[in-house]
């Protein structure tokens, strides 16, 4: 499935929604995929992730550029058009990184 997608969209869900989107982003951030994620926001389903997730990038958890990876909006055609216009970031590995 995930290699004949061209992007991924969570709506709201349990589990299941929660375990593939974190599997995808995590491809995403390894470089298996140069694929955009998306969440459909409805009804704010989705604010406490991503305050959480905005969160751990604040504390150096995750990169900015790998939770840019993930476009949220409550309408769906928003959401599609930000997901053509996404373009991959290439982000050196942790361990590719030099000590400053």
């Amino acid at each position: 499935m995930a290699e004949l997608s061209d992007a991924f969209i969570a709506l709201p869900g349990g589990l299941g929604t929660l375990e593939e989107l974190f599997e995808v982003w995590t491809w995403g951030q390894l470089g298996y995929h140069g694929k955009p994620l998306g969440l459909l926001e409805v009804n704010g389903f989705y604010s406490k992730l991503t305050g959480f997730l905005d969160h751990i990038v604040g504390e150096g958890f995750v990169r900015e550029a790998h939770r840019d990876m993930l476009q949220v909006s409550e309408s769906p055609q928003t959401l599609i058009d930000a997901l053509d216009a996404w373009q991959p970031t290439v982000v050196p590995k942790w361990t590719e990184q030099k000590p400053s």
